[in-house]
């Protein structure tokens, strides 16, 4: 099973050369090169270029995504042709609130002959794309999509209904899990919003805890302080690493090969959770093999 980590995405203003060129040392799992919220509108071109630049100079092993603007816009056209010829990892597309929107862009890229390597994520951040999210994420069953994963946008989110951002985030749970249902229906990955209070470790650390305990593949971030934190709620433990080992090695017995349940250290342990344990090893075998020297 090949895996890739997605523990921490942070967003990087495509307007900052010095901080493009800074994340190259950081030790986030994927970067979020943004040209949307984080960029002025007097700045979208020198941002634009910049990104393009930074790409095509490389990130090492991280995921790169480009956050382009909305596609109600006037800058989505010339965001989207610049990131294809820059060829990043996928597009990020703020605001997707009904399919439609997807299909549309798959046209564009199509028209362009985009590389079939460039995916497609989208931001979850409106009331409409809470009404719509099965058929969103449905969306993936068009190949001609690209549409890869989920971004949750909290912020803009809470701006649109109303809710309050407050600790355990109770009034956004329905919308989250219903988000990360629907992207698990689909095939999806799916990323938690960003935390605000960058001084609140304690908060963040709770927060990233709760978005692993959901089911959520990573969260999103808007400062490299919150990188560390982040990687060690979302990487198995080494107690998780050695019960995945001892579930996935009891299964592989030849005797156990037409077992559905068995009883290891006197828990009954089902085949559901070898399948688990699998996905637990590929995630920690992927996070040693980053941190070894090139």
């Amino acid at each position: 099973m090949t895996v890739r980590p997605r523990r921490s995405v942070l967003y990087m203003p495509g307007s900052n050369p010095r901080a493009l060129e800074k994340a190259r040392e950081l030790p986030a799992d994927v970067l979020i090169l943004d040209l949307e919220d984080a960029v002025a509108p007097e700045a979208k071109l020198q941002a634009r270029d910049a990104v393009v630049k930074a790409i095509q100079q490389g990130f090492g092993d991280r995921e790169v995504l480009v956050r382009i603007n909305g596609l109600d816009t006037r800058w989505w056209v010339e965001d989207i042709d610049a990131a294809a010829s820059a060829r990043p990892d996928a597009v990020l597309v703020p605001k997707v609130s009904s399919p439609r929107q997807l299909q549309d862009l798959a046209a564009r890229l199509v028209d362009m002959g985009t590389d079939p390597h460039v995916r497609v994520w989208a931001m979850m951040e409106t009331p409409l794309a809470m009404l719509n999210v099965r058929d969103i994420a449905a969306a993936a069953l068009d190949s001609e999509t690209r549409l890869a994963g989920f971004v949750m946008g909290t912020n803009d989110l809470a701006k649109d209904t109303r809710a309050r951002l407050v600790p355990g985030r109770a009034p956004m749970l329905p919308w989250l899990m219903n988000c990360l249902a629907a992207a698990r229906a689909y095939g999806l990955d799916i990323l938690d919003g960003v935390y605000n209070d960058i001084g609140d470790a304690e908060g963040f650390a709770a927060e990233c805890r709760q978005a692993r305990d959901l089911g959520f593949d990573g969260k999103t971030l808007i400062h490299p302080r919150q990188i560390e934190p982040c990687n060690e709620a979302f990487s198995p433990t080494p107690e998780e690493v050695d019960a995945a080992r001892k579930i996935i090695a009891a299964f592989d017995l030849p005797e156990n090969e037409n077992k559905g349940v068995l009883q290891i250290d006197g828990r009954m342990v089902e085949r559901l959770h070898a399948e688990m344990a699998r996905r637990a090893m590929a995630i920690a075998d992927a996070i040693a093999k980053r941190k070894q020297p090139s």
